[in-house]
């Protein structure tokens, strides 16, 4: 049910025809959970509590570091050294104190990945390496959730849904973990702090509907650089 203060919060919004009240009840009613709070985490979680997501759960084991500061605008040198999870829960909480964040201050891997998806009705991948990603995919493969996947580089970004309706996943684009010879360095290689933003931006909106069950993309992949402003979507 959508309080007097909701229907004036997100009033801009539900003027969508596609979105309208049951849409933002829906919102309302998701749990969607965030693996990492870094340059994507940062611009989706944002845009996720503004929404009026009513649950979102964080999961990162990092701290705040100098570095982080040109891309994850969440944070700032106030923030340097702590927990990462625990300022973006406060900082949500200004944003938007009407809804339920979980903070989850520890690594993902093969011993919790599964305890802590069980919550969640949506995943959210915007981890930076492919051991993570291989291992939420396959998760959310065993356990029949929808995921959205992004990653970056440089001036390029990439953005999936994967296992939504019967759709393709991770494994189907790539079967196989790349060899780590074969994986870019992004600690050498770098990302354009304005990246993870605009791919950010791209995944929660492709969170969002989906949560709201308007068609998102369907066994296919953007992909974005922002240097030539060139974007292909390709069917796989």
């Amino acid at each position: 049910m959508l309080s007097i203060q909701d229907i004036l919060r997100y009033n801009k919004q539900m003027m969508l025809p596609e979105i309208g009240e049951s849409g933002q009840k829906k919102i309302k009613n998701a749990k969607v959970l965030m693996i990492g709070a870094g340059g994507l985490g940062c611009p989706i979680l944002q845009y996720l509590a503004t929404a009026g997501v009513g649950t979102i759960g964080i999961i990162d084991f990092d701290k705040v570091e100098l570095p982080n500061l040109h891309r994850q605008i969440l944070y700032t040198e106030n923030h340097i050294g702590s927990s990462k999870v625990v300022t973006a829960k406060k900082v949500l909480a200004e944003l938007n104190p009407h809804i339920k964040i979980i903070p989850f201050d520890e690594k993902l891997a093969q011993n919790n990945c599964e305890s802590i998806f069980e919550s969640f009705d949506l995943i959210i991948d915007g981890s930076d390496n492919f051991d993570t990603r291989y291992l939420v995919n396959d998760t959310c493969v065993k356990m029949n959730k929808p995921l959205i996947y992004g990653s970056i580089l440089k001036f390029e970004g990439q953005v999936a849904v994967f296992n939504h309706k019967g759709n393709k996943n991770l494994r189907d684009l790539f079967p196989e973990l790349p060899s780590p010879e074969d994986v870019p360095n992004c600690s050498m290689n770098g990302v354009m702090g304005t990246l993870p933003g605009i791919i950010g931006v791209i995944m929660a909106n492709e969170a969002l509907k989906l949560i709201m069950e308007i068609p998102v993309l369907n066994d296919e992949i953007l992909i974005f650089n922002t240097l030539d402003w060139n974007l292909i979507k390709l069917k796989y």
